[in-house]
């Protein structure tokens, strides 16, 4: 597909305009710091990375969906199934696969010093959904290359899907107040902003519950859902307790939480 980056960059940039008008409109916390100076910091390292990975990376996931079913590798290929069914499947399957990466960055110490640079915003909104710092980047590039070699899944799909997860990292993040009933009957399908802020509270006993990006149903299916925050979603203190001092949310602060 010619044009695939320029339909995910102009799809991200869509969804990212409204979760900022939407946070503007009906904001669920009051923000602390102010917007500017932390979608300064937080969109740095998403531009930061994604040089990074263009550099480094000469086949990006759907350009290597591309060659496995040029050359018949991969499980999808074998099967040879229609792509009614296959683009659905490989949807699902990558999304459950980047619940487990979640887990596994909560779960193992060298993964979590990376992942923490994610955590460690003070404040939760549509920008800390692209705060991620560049080794996880690079992390998450080679387990979906990896994935995508082993599954061979349609371009279609592997498109379909990147397009899904910024779009729902955005919205997950988003500083939205839903109204109570749009909420319950959205986590039926996606992850919702009530449902993903519990995993950025201060209490790691809600930090490792809800680790789905796209959809809810991994976090029920697997024991790790849990629907509100203990104390509220006002009274909640949101980020890590080590790293609260202003510097550590600068750009340059940031990238080196993983050596800290």
């Amino acid at each position: 597909m010619p044009y695939e980056p320029l339909v995910r960059i102009g799809s991200f940039l869509a969804v990212l305009l409204i979760m900022a008008w939407a946070e503007h409109a009906r904001p669920k916390r009051v923000p602390r710091p102010p917007r500017k100076g932390r979608w300064f910091a937080n969109l740095g390292t998403a531009f930061l990375s994604t040089g990074i990975v263009r550099l480094l990376f000469p086949v990006l996931p759907a350009a290597l969906a591309a060659l496995c079913a040029q050359y018949g590798w991969g499980l999808f290929n074998l099967l040879d199934l229609p792509l009614p069914i296959s683009v659905p499947a490989t949807i699902l399957l990558l999304d459950m696969a980047v619940y487990w990466q979640h887990v596994a960055f909560h779960r193992f110490l060298p993964l979590w010093r990376i992942h923490r640079m994610h955590h460690a915003d003070l404040h939760i909104d549509a920008s800390t959904g692209v705060r991620f710092h560049p080794l996880e980047i690079i992390l998450s590039m080679v387990y979906k290359l990896t994935l995508v070699a082993i599954l061979g899944p349609p371009v279609l799909g592997v498109i379909l899907f990147e397009i899904v997860l910024n779009g729902c990292a955005l919205f997950n993040h988003a500083n939205l107040a839903l109204p109570a009933g749009v909420d319950r009957i959205l986590r039926l399908a996606v992850v919702t902003p009530d449902m993903h802020r519990v995993h950025h509270s201060t209490d790691m006993h809600e930090a490792n519950r809800n680790f789905g990006f796209n959809f809810p149903w991994w976090d029920r299916l697997f024991s790790t859902y849990k629907p509100q925050p203990d104390l509220g979603h006002h009274n909640m203190a949101i980020g890590l307790n080590i790293f609260r001092s202003p510097s550590s949310q600068t750009l340059g602060g940031m990238l080196s939480i993983p050596f800290l």
